[in-house]
């Protein structure tokens, strides 16, 4: 049996069909992965560039043994549009760069300590909320964007172009079978980009004056004291999430990741993949739970595809005329996809609160989930100037304080 055979847990892959497989894979990931600069104001070239070198990095760190692909984080989206309105492009970049350290240090003490301290200092009842606060803080610009509010034509093509993308996503991602299920935002943006040609509300003059290779738009990162502050809290709730992704790719391949190579390592490289983006003005990376769904269909288990996958968009990035495609995208059908977007994250935090099996009526447990809430949700501000902490950094660091200094629920409550 060959090295190849063990890595796949099928027969030894061919070149062929490695390349195949790992197209297949940035496929699957495509539509997930340019979303999140589209709706930044980010380059969505930059950020296939940055997804191939971040899985890379990923697969250097953990000795290329998991099958995972790094790609734009949807965690980061309210914060990162929050943040470009407040500070800008460029301050933003200088706070993500810092928030990806933040894996890293958390790294070296999972390395120093084990995850024991992690799961005290971040129970279900600081996560839950947390991640619900960074869907739904931002649930009104989603619903600006649906209704024609940030472009320029009328809200009965805005309305028109948004809801048919939205039902799309909403009919491939419940009824979708094999890997049609896994690309229910890809589908429902080319529906929409479809309609939006029909209807004329399309310009496809930028696209066809665009060179067929260029380099992407690289920003270089400047640091804000601001921007820093305000994005270090929000790696909170993907690093938990992050640790459900491993969990969720070992219970496919029959492995413990986070055993071997180890949570210190998985979360070391998904830090420095995200540093390393912000380095050249791509989002965050993260762990994609599409691909992990597409390795369980395929049952192709080798961590070779995923570098295929990463070289693949690399080379796309320089492919100028995709970039432009991508721009000319209709702002509604982007508004259509967010409010299911942003919803979902939000049922994502409260699963987590169910799943935690804290009762939320008990007082200190209240108080911790409401403050988080109302404080993120509604945009509470401390301080001022450089050294101000609002929405979802705000709320974040209001329930590690809370959930340490109070004392714990009594069984009973």
């Amino acid at each position: 049996m060959t090295d190849d055979t063990v890595a796949s847990g099928t027969p030894a892959d061919t070149p062929v069909r490695t390349l195949l497989v790992g197209a297949q894979m940035l496929f699957v990931a495509f539509g997930a992965l340019v979303l999140v600069p589209l709706l930044t104001g980010l380059d969505p070239s930059v950020a296939l560039f940055t997804a191939g070198i971040g899985t890379l990095i990923f697969q250097f760190v953990t000795q290329r043994s998991i099958p995972v692909f790094l790609a734009s984080s949807f965690a980061f989206i309210a914060p990162i549009q929050g943040s470009v309105a407040s500070y800008g492009i460029p301050a933003t970049l200088g706070g993500l760069f810092v928030a990806g350290l933040v894996y890293v240090v958390i790294s070296q003490i999972v390395r120093l300590k084990g995850t024991a301290w992690l799961h005290r200092l971040l129970p279900s009842v600081v996560v839950g909320p947390v991640i619900m606060v960074i869907g739904l803080a931002l649930a009104p610009v989603a619903v600006d964007m649906a209704t024609g509010e940030n472009s320029d034509m009328g809200y009965a093509q805005a309305i028109t172009l948004s809801m048919v993308s939205l039902l799309v996503t909403l009919i491939l991602a419940v009824f979708g079978r094999g890997l049609i299920r896994l690309i229910p935002i890809m589908g429902g943006i080319v529906v929409g980009y479809a309609l939006g040609l029909a209807m004329g509300v399309v310009d496809l003059t930028p696209v066809q004056e665009a060179a067929w290779l260029a380099w992407p738009d690289f920003v270089t990162p400047t640091f804000s004291m601001a921007a820093i502050l305000f994005m270090i809290p929000v790696a909170i709730a993907p690093v938990i999430e992050h640790i459900g992704d491993m969990v969720a790719i070992g219970s496919v391949t029959g492995r413990n990741y986070l055993e071997k190579p180890g949570l210190k390592r998985t979360l070391l490289g998904d830090g420095l993949a995200t540093s390393v983006a912000a380095l050249f003005g791509g989002p965050p990376n993260t762990t994609y739970s599409e691909v992990t769904g597409a390795v369980t269909l395929t049952r192709n288990f080798n961590p070779a595809i995923m570098i295929v996958a990463a070289c693949t968009a690399i080379v796309l990035a320089f492919v100028s005329k995709l970039g432009m495609l991508l721009q000319t995208i209709p702002t509604p059908v982007m508004g259509g996809i967010m409010t299911l977007l942003f919803g979902s994250i939000a049922v994502v935090g409260m699963n987590s609160l169910v799943r935690g099996g804290q009762s939320l009526t008990a007082p200190r447990n209240l108080v911790v989930v409401s403050l988080i809430l109302v404080f993120g949700i509604g945009g509470m501000q401390l301080g001022s100037g450089e050294y101000a902490l609002q929405g979802v950094s705000l709320a974040a660091l209001v329930g590690i304080v809370l959930n340490w200094i109070l004392p714990q629920a009594a069984e009973h409550e």
